[in-house]
C-alpha cells in the first residue's frame, strides 16, 4: 500500500485533534494507557492482540503502531504475523458462519408460498 494514501500520522494532526477536542482527546488517551498497562495480561500479550485486531479492522495506522509496540516489547516477527493470520482466520471464520442466515433464506425461499406479501 502506498504510504500516500493516508496522511502521515503527525505531531500536528496530534495536536489539532487535541484543540477540537481537549476532553475526548484527554479520556481517550487515559482509556489507551489503562487498556495497554500490564494487567492480567502482559503488555506484549495486549499489543499482539491489537495487531490482530488493527488487521480485522484494517486500520494502517493502527497496523503500523502497534506492531512498533509489539516489537519494542520483544514480541519477534513470527509471533507478530502468526497473530496476523489469527486475525484472518477468525474474519474468514465470521464470513462462514454468518452463511448460516444464507442459507435460512434459502430454506425459505423453498418453503411453498404462505399467502403473505414480501417481507
Amino acid at each position: 500500500m502506498p504510504d500516500t494514501i493516508y496522511p502521515t500520522n503527525t505531531a500536528a494532526l496530534h495536536k489539532r485533534r487535541k484543540e477540537l477536542a481537549p476532553g475526548p482527546a484527554q479520556a481517550f488517551e487515559a482509556f489507551s494507557r489503562a487498556v495497554f498497562a500490564d494487567g492480567a495480561l502482559d503488555a506484549k500479550t495486549k499489543q499482539l492482540i491489537a495487531v490482530a485486531v488493527a488487521h480485522v479492522t484494517q486500520c494502517p495506522y493502527c497496523i503500523k503502531g502497534h506492531t512498533k509496540a509489539a516489537l519494542r516489547y520483544e514480541a519477534s516477527e513470527a509471533e507478530i504475523m502468526e497473530a496476523i493470520w489469527v486475525a484472518a482466520e477468525m474474519r474468514a471464520g465470521g464470513a462462514y458462519a454468518h452463511s448460516a442466515l444464507a442459507l435460512d433464506e434459502f430454506a425459505k425461499a423453498a418453503q411453498p408460498e404462505t399467502g403473505k406479501g414480501p417481507a
